[in-house]
């Protein structure tokens, strides 16, 4: 994978190609909800299973459990879910047996093939759990999108290990996967909650009235609660009022809790992430992860990741300790715009930091004292070479060496060519660009070029393990491969070997 104009150079960067593909596989499945829009087909769909006697209700969900239950995980649980989400249109004077409320679940979900379409975009961090490995090895999570039908993108994400010989490895995690649930009742903090109200230019006084009489943590049932009183108390309101509570509840459902069943291990099944909330309904993408370490030395995993809802695009955030239980929150501010943020994994003199693409050619700096608001971005870095001089943007979260922060780039040539580079920056005063690369570090090649988008490598974060860069990458947008570079050489090229 050495870059072969990379000769142009004093001497080439050394690259690995580990041989590890992760493909696509349509055999993976989860379960999502196929619930038509009208009202009145969901109520008779239920009214034809209602008509069922008992006798042919236990045939039809014995055939369902017969085709299905061996390829979910707790799969009558979430057939019961599912009816729980719709029976509010059931007649309120029946009460179905379980076998019903089964069998009316199974009319209102669906399999989905998340990974059918690509596999690609991978970003990886160390693991949290690092015991029982041998000496000199580092136990990793790597993230990937995966798309299936209707290009809908979800976040998966598997463990591996690499030794102390530098051999790599993934674990085998069969043919199935797990997905997270909503977490319920999450609380929200009503001081910041207003704020990003008012960072969305969403004040009037219906707002104002609402947040003033939540409680200092509320929970959304409240805050439907409130909105809904606000309105019984003042009808008819105004179509700007109405408007107005839609975008407060859209607000809080855009930042929200999902766990996954801590019984079924990250080894054992892929863990898949599907959108859940309004912003998201068409696509988690490309999910830059980093471990941050915090001024007291606690620390906890953080993404950026891009929400997209069919229509737009909004950058959020997602923190996790465990890979078990996530938050996602949005992010504020007229800096927090585009895809393609990327944390620091460490604060820079007292504040967070990050790498940005706010105009879809540049990349830019940022700096905020809150996590959730972003309002400085100051250019870093143009386009200077021919292989990215349509638009270059960061490869994930910058890495910490003892020479500097080591940026991964992506940039764009001619005919639409992606390319991952480098760059080192000031540790102190990371808008002093130290080193970069003249050349590309990784270039596509005939065995890869071909894809859903051809000629384009891209990842969303690498990592460190003694003197190797373990770098997971896409090809073409289809799947990902996983190379080692080393880092002594690389470091050597941007400090000495460009101009």
């Amino acid at each position: 994978m050495i870059n072969k104009n990379a000769s142009m150079e004093s001497s080439p960067v050394l690259v690995k190609d580990t041989g590890i593909i992760l493909a696509p596989n349509s055999q993976r499945v989860i379960v999502r909800p196929h619930i038509p829009f009208s009202e009145s087909r969901i109520e008779r769909i239920i009214s034809r299973v209602l008509s069922l006697d008992e006798s042919d209700i236990k045939k039809e969900l014995k055939n369902v459990l017969g085709k299905f239950s061996h390829r979910h995980h707790n799969f009558e649980l979430l057939l019961e879910r599912q009816f729980d989400s719709i029976r509010r249109h059931m007649p309120s004077d029946v009460l179905p047996s379980r076998e019903r409320r089964l069998l009316i679940g199974a009319f209102f979900l669906a399999e989905y093939s998340f990974e059918s379409a690509a596999l690609f975009n991978p970003s990886i961090v160390p693991h949290p759990d690092q015991s029982g490995l041998p000496p000199g090895s580092l136990r990793f999570i790597i993230s990937l999108r995966a798309t299936g039908e209707g290009h809908i993108s979800s976040l998966t994400f598997r463990s591996g290990c690499i030794d102390a010989n530098d051999s790599v490895s993934i674990d085998d995690i069969g043919d199935f996967a797990s997905t997270a649930e909503m977490k319920a009742n999450i609380l929200y903090d009503k001081t910041c909650f207003a704020r990003k109200l008012r960072e969305m230019s969403i004040f009037s006084d219906f707002s104002n009235s609402v947040v003033v009489s939540l409680s200092e943590q509320f929970t959304i049932d409240e805050l439907r609660e409130k909105l809904k009183s606000w309105i019984f108390n003042h009808h008819p309101i105004s179509q700007n009022d109405r408007l107005t509570s839609d975008k407060i509840l859209w607000l809080a459902q855009c930042n929200y809790e999902a766990h996954f069943d801590p019984s079924v291990s990250l080894s054992e099944r892929e863990r898949v992430l599907f959108p859940l909330s309004p912003s998201e309904q068409n696509g988690i993408e490309d999910a830059r992860f980093v471990l941050f370490t915090d001024d007291d030395g606690s620390k906890k995993y953080y993404a950026t990741y891009t929400a997209y809802d069919g229509k737009a695009i909004l950058p959020q955030l997602m923190e996790t300790e465990d890979f078990e239980n996530f938050k996602m929150i949005t992010l504020n501010g007229n800096a927090a715009v585009n895809k393609g943020m990327a944390l620091f994994p460490r604060r820079i003199n007292g504040r967070y930091a990050m790498v940005s693409r706010q105009d879809n050619e540049n990349l830019f700096l940022m700096y905020s004292d809150n996590i959730h608001f972003w309002h400085e971005a100051v250019p870093l870095m143009k386009p200077s070479y021919p292989w990215e001089f349509k638009q270059i943007g960061n490869c994930g979260s910058p890495i910490e060496t003892e020479h500097g922060w080591l940026l991964l780039t992506h940039g764009v040539g001619s005919f639409r060519q992606y390319s991952i580079g480098a760059i080192l920056l000031d540790k102190e005063n990371p808008s002093k660009i130290i080193g970069r690369l003249r050349e590309s570090l990784i270039h596509w090649t005939e065995t890869s070029r071909s894809g859903y988008v051809p000629n384009v490598v891209y990842t969303c974060g690498a990592l460190i393990h003694k003197d190797m860069l373990v770098l997971p990458y896409a090809m073409s947008d289809k799947k990902s491969t996983i190379c080692l570079i080393s880092l002594s050489s690389l470091l050597e090229k941007l400090l000495h070997g460009t101009s």
